[in-house]
């Protein structure tokens, strides 16, 4: 087992990570830190690729991201630490920030299954506790459980076939997905606000060539949105959107980014 109890890579952000601004897109966000998580993991012999012939893989249940900031732009370079802060009998939660020059722009906690291919059920932990060197720190002060919002009024539903770009390593659909998806049904909205929560509670797995609808509702919070996930007429992912309204963003030539690049 490793005795290192985080991870901690520095990213450059690449083009196919940032916004029509030049910035960091929050989907973005997510995947450094699973990037992270995962490198993490084969430290510990445990990566998906390190389980696989013992028919077990890893899968996401909950996800919480909270942004502290404005996010970098491209090219500049950012720090993400993620570590495993706490193990129960079925699940291992992974907390983390991202940080650019040493402050944090975004923080938050996952909590993972090792799940047997073969029974789509959950081990219990123990097999690999172990093998985790523990940092009993919360991003997020708490692990609180994912608490559903009852929606409201109806702001809009999509859909989309899952499709080849969707499929992860384990032949699932990539967590990912799902939050694009209900992301695609705030464009309108993100052009004048700014994604500042997200929560995450995903339920089941599709697969490709499902048509899943993604109906998001407007809550009696303000600025806070629930998106269904659903697949025949079953919820098999609910998504808690918080926004703030956009405030101008640094401009790009002020900072003169084009000229730091090639420098």
């Amino acid at each position: 087992s490793s005795d290192v109890c985080s991870s901690d890579l520095k990213y450059i952000i690449t083009n196919d990570c940032m916004d029509i601004n030049y910035r960091l897109t929050p989907i973005s966000a997510i995947m450094y830190f699973q990037d992270c998580f995962a490198r993490y993991m084969t430290l510990n012999n445990l990566a998906a690729f390190d389980i696989v012939d013992d028919n077990l893989y890893w899968i996401v249940s909950e996800f919480n991201i909270e942004f502290c900031s404005e996010l970098p732009f491209w090219s500049e370079e950012i720090e993400v630490s993620a570590w495993v802060s706490e193990i129960t009998k079925l699940k291992i939660f992974a907390d983390f920030e991202l940080k650019q020059n040493g402050i944090a722009f975004a923080k938050g906690d996952s909590s993972w299954f090792i799940l047997n291919t073969q029974t789509k059920r959950p081990i219990l932990t123990n097999i690999v506790s172990d093998k985790i060197k523990q940092r009993a720190e919360f991003a997020l002060n708490e692990h609180k459980k994912f608490t559903q919002i009852l929606p409201k009024e109806e702001y809009n539903s999509i859909k989309h076939t899952i499709n080849l770009s969707d499929i992860d390593f384990n032949n699932h659909v990539n967590n990912k997905s799902y939050i694009n998806l209900a992301q695609n049904s705030m464009q309108e909205y993100c052009k004048t606000h700014t994604l500042k929560k997200l929560s995450v509670k995903y339920s089941k797995e599709s697969f490709l060539g499902d048509t899943l609808v993604c109906k998001t509702s407007k809550t009696e919070f303000e600025n806070t949105f629930i998106h269904k996930i659903m697949l025949n007429d079953n919820s098999i992912c609910d998504i808690i959107t918080s926004y703030s309204d956009k405030i101008e963003q640094t401009d790009i030539k002020d900072k003169n980014l084009a000229v730091r690049i090639y420098r």
